[in-house]
């Protein structure tokens, strides 16, 4: 995708900002309480991120354009793939030390490389299969310490089933991923996103059967906070890449385990361990060559047009 303006500082500063916003994000839903049903927490994520969306959506004049869609049953798939892994993953962010939570998180884009050669035909060479082994090797780093506390029982089995519930969600995140890429050939940005929103809102709602829970104010302002923040780092990364290439800012969304690691420390009290960062490193090594490799493919595939033409 090329950007519509060459600035890319610009791009950066707003690609790191919504990384900023989206650790906000998850630092409030872990401040609202970890016995809070994922369903309930997926529910407030979504339905408090529309209003600024929609605002958003408004002040750029698309929030009537953004209605109309000619997929509506990809945007079904790609919601139910997306509201689950969400859930997931914020049940794994509620049980597991933040790091942990964003280090295996990671492992979404190396799910979504073999799912594109699995699913979207994609060519995949030895350095982007060699660069997925390595960073499944440092997922399996950063999450063996968490498994093997199955042995203990009692409250450390909650980590073991948080890590595989984030793994879980990476899985489904992957192939959510995949959807998107097939949405956007035909439908926009905006639509994709709004979209999205609604799906995750109405779907999340439907679990208030299964014990939602009457919070506090405390609770109830954390999760509120959650939602407009996620709202408003879905706008921030949008804009990101209409000032710079998706190569040139990817990159920056390793700042969030810095970032998380200091929120981490001296919010939650919560240090890393030597797996974690060890795993952490080799999965952030293998998910930036990934990322210099779909920018050298990018490359080559557009000197070929230029060619052709």
């Amino acid at each position: 995708m090329r950007p519509a303006t060459g600035n890319p500082m610009r791009g950066i500063a707003l690609k790191v900002s919504s990384v900023v916003v989206f650790l906000a994000m998850q630092t409030f839903i872990k401040l609202a309480g970890s016995d809070i049903p994922p369903g309930q927490v997926t529910f407030c994520r979504s339905f408090f991120a529309l209003f600024p969306i929609m605002a958003y959506l408004g002040y750029q004049g698309q929030l009537r354009s953004a209605f109309y869609t000619t997929n509506p049953v990809g945007h079904l798939k790609r919601g139910t793939l997306g509201i689950i892994s969400m859930g997931l993953g914020f049940y794994g962010l509620l049980h597991l030390p933040l790091p942990e939570a964003i280090a295996l998180g990671y492992a979404m884009p190396l799910v979504a490389v073999i799912f594109a050669a699995l699913f979207l035909g994609e060519t995949v060479r030895i350095y982007r299969w060699s660069a997925v082994f390595f960073g499944m090797v440092g997922v399996a780093i950063i999450s063996w310490p968490k498994l093997t506390l199955f042995r203990e029982g009692g409250v450390h089995a909650e980590q073991a089933i948080g890590a595989i519930s984030v793994l879980m969600a990476s899985v489904l995140g992957g192939m959510a991923m995949i959807q998107v890429r097939r949405l956007v050939e035909e439908e926009k940005t905006a639509t994709i996103v709004l979209y999205f929103s609604i799906t995750a809102t109405v779907f999340s709602f439907v679990t208030v059967p299964f014990g939602w829970q009457f919070l506090d104010l405390g609770p109830q302002l954390f999760l509120i906070a959650a939602g407009f923040c996620g709202g408003v780092a879905q706008i921030l990364l949008t804009e990101s890449y209409r000032h710079a290439d998706v190569s040139t800012v990817a990159p920056f969304e390793y700042t969030s385990i810095v970032i998380g690691g200091v929120i981490a420390y001296f919010v939650f009290g919560d240090v890393p361990g030597r797996s974690t960062l060890v795993g952490t490193a080799i999965v952030v090594a293998a998910g930036i060559f990934i990322i210099y490799r779909e920018h050298q493919l990018d490359l080559e595939r557009r000197a070929a047009r230029q060619a052709g033409s």
